[in-house]
């Protein structure tokens, strides 16, 4: 039976950004290796915590949501238990309701990811005529 999972996850702030995503690209890796379908990735990058963890009061956030085996949440987590980058981590089962508005969120998020490209590339254009009339 597959279900629908989201997990949280901190790694701990000391790391540069390309271990982070080192360890981001391990848990799923591990993830599509035991049959995961990963449906969403959320990279918040470095926030404060709510309150200090192991002496440290920032970490960065990594949401991924995925679609697997109930026992994949276990090796999953066993995973977590081991890796010392990660100083807390949340995974939970969506029902159909929380599924549904997570797709409509995934969905919200691209569409302005979308308008925000467009701004950009506008502005690049823009930018690039402005060079060529002062030529």
């Amino acid at each position: 039976m597959v279900n629908h999972y989201e997990t949280a996850f901190i790694l701990t702030p000391v790391l540069s950004d390309s271990q982070m995503k080192e360890a981001v690209e391990k848990f799923k890796g591990l993830l599509q290796e035991n049959g995961a379908k990963i449906d969403n990735e959320e990279l918040w990058g470095l926030k404060k915590l709510a309150y200090s963890i192991d002496k440290k009061s920032t970490g960065f956030y990594v949401i991924l949501q995925f679609s697997g085996e109930p026992t994949l949440v276990e090796m999953l987590e066993t995973q977590f238990r081991r890796d010392e980058r990660i100083i807390r981590f949340l995974t939970f089962r969506l029902d159909k309701y929380a599924y549904e508005y997570a797709e409509r969120r995934i969905k919200k998020n691209v569409e302005q990811d979308n308008k925000n490209n467009k701004k950009a590339e506008n502005s690049v254009v823009i930018d690039v005529v402005e060079n060529e009339e002062e030529d």
